[in-house]
């Protein structure tokens, strides 16, 4: 029975986010989960990349948290299409969170949407949400092994961030077992270095989501040719 109830709750999860996809690709939205650990840095990572996006691409952000309005009110200084969803005692953003909050935003005034998930490298990494890529979020002061005690997140990854790399002088952290780890569990997936605080790494990551974006475009456009 419990197994059952499993497939259930994730059979009626993925058919909310086919929905979500769909309302996303009819829009042109291209939409990120960005999934990370407490304090990793996800919140000042997203307001940087919103600050450096606009206004050349216009920047929608849901953020998921368990309590609190805080990192939408932090992020609404720099983006007028914020939603907080509050999960309460959940551990992650399922797809009808992302559904309701679509419902409240102009998604005709949207190209790039972050998804930022609940601070966790575990349950998220199972739900689809109907975005268009995750990305994995670790930080240096998380430590170097946290990508191979949390492999499933690294596999699913279309890109893994390493935040608050402005602190590799002070603290220890063996980039090349972390840059191992991670190429061990996904050989293809690439890994950008990046500081909300010195801007290091930024203009990569910005540039890796145009360049993503671009890429779903023209492959949407040469599908209705």
């Amino acid at each position: 029975m419990k197994v059952q109830l499993v497939e259930n709750v994730l059979k009626a999860n993925d058919e909310v986010a086919s929905l979500n996809r769909r309302l996303l690709k009819e829009a042109g939205i291209f939409a990120l989960d960005i999934i990370g650990a407490p304090g990793c840095g996800k919140t000042a990572m997203i307001e940087a990349a919103t600050q450096l996006l606009q206004p050349e691409l216009r920047v929608g952000i849901i953020v998921g948290d368990l309590a609190t309005q805080r990192d939408a009110d932090r992020m609404a200084k720099w983006c007028d299409q914020v939603i907080q969803i509050n999960t309460g005692k959940g551990c992650h953003l399922e797809a009808h969170h992302v559904h309701q909050a679509l419902g409240h935003m102009d998604l005709t005034k949207i190209d790039v949407l972050f998804i930022e998930n609940v601070g966790n490298l575990i349950c998220p990494v199972g739900f689809d949400l109907g975005q268009d890529v995750k990305i994995g979020m670790f930080s240096v002061s998380g430590g170097d092994d946290k990508a191979a005690k949390h492999p499933f997140i690294v596999c699913e990854a279309a890109l893994i961030l390493l935040g608050k790399t402005d602190l590799l002088q002070y603290v220890p952290f063996d980039m090349q077992l972390f840059r191992d780890d991670v190429k061990h569990l996904n050989p293809n997936v690439n890994i950008i270095g990046i500081s909300a605080t010195t801007g290091q790494g930024l203009d990569k990551w910005v540039h890796w989501i145009k360049a993503r974006r671009s890429l779903r475009s023209s492959r949407a456009e040469a599908a209705q040719a």
